[in-house]
């Protein structure tokens, strides 16, 4: 990183778990240069680290996990490199093996939205508030045109981006769009529980259980569920987790994972 540009997304690895940090206070905006690094903090997680089982995403502070993309860099000078880096980030973020949990508190708006979106589970405290007001500005949001439809239907997708308005973490939870909602103050225990409870279990089977869903999301039910089939059949029966998961389950004991 040169000398002169600040630090805006940290990254700290601890064993199984990485942990990325949007840092801009006080809102956590995504300049272009935030957005670089973070395209380049998700590539440095290299998908083939099996060690590397979950991911978790956040905004520093207690305002925002992110208030969207700099308005500044919506400019026809700027908005065709703005769009490309963060749907390059977004790409890195979607294709990790690792599962990749979201933890929203404070305004999660615009490209925040649709980062927190791009994760595979959210934990959102009570206090959040999610939107795409992009329509305000006299543009809509791609990445959530992309992919809001498979997690709302095509209606409530238009719904949001047609009207801009923002919603509190209750609607976000009625509309499905949250894994689990908490008090504020709770969230940092909340997503500890949720990823020691994924840590606990082998590695490899949670990374092919996030392939075999993918492809049920992506592909339909008969073409997820081939390619399914084929991950159980081809993948998972060859890790030695398996076969120590069925032996454990008939000796009566806790499984000693292998992680491989």
């Amino acid at each position: 990183m040169p000398e002169d540009l600040v630090q805006t997304v940290r990254v700290e690895r601890s064993g199984r778990v990485a942990r990325l940090t949007i840092d801009r206070p006080p809102l956590n905006v995504l300049d272009i240069p935030t957005l670089e690094q973070l395209a380049g903090a998700v590539a440095s997680l290299d998908r083939a680290d099996d060690d590397l089982q979950v991911v978790v995403l956040r905004g520093a502070g207690d305002r925002a996990f992110s208030a969207g993309v700099s308005v500044q860099d919506h400019t026809p000078d700027k908005v065709g490199p703005m769009l490309e880096t963060f749907h390059r980030a977004i790409r890195r973020l979607r294709d990790l093996p690792a599962v990749t949990v979201a933890a929203v508190q404070g305004h999660c708006l615009g490209g925040g939205m649709e980062l927190a979106m791009a994760c595979d589970l959210v934990v959102a405290a009570d206090n959040a508030r999610f939107g795409q007001p992009e329509v305000e500005l006299g543009c809509y949001p791609p990445a959530a045109a992309a992919l809001y439809p498979a997690l709302l239907g095509a209606g409530r997708t238009l719904d949001l981006l047609l009207t801009g308005r923002l919603f509190d973490s209750r609607e976000a939870e009625r509309l499905g769009l949250l894994t689990r909602l908490c008090p504020t103050a709770e969230l940092d225990g909340e997503v500890d529980t949720l990823v020691a409870a994924i840590t606990a279990k082998s590695a490899p089977v949670t990374r092919l259980i996030k392939s075999a869903v993918r492809a049920g999301r992506d592909r339909g039910f008969t073409a997820g569920l081939a390619e399914a089939e084929r991950l159980y059949l081809d993948d998972l029966t060859r890790t030695e987790d398996m076969q120590e998961g069925l032996g454990a389950f008939l000796e009566k004991r806790k499984p000693a994972w292998k992680h491989r």
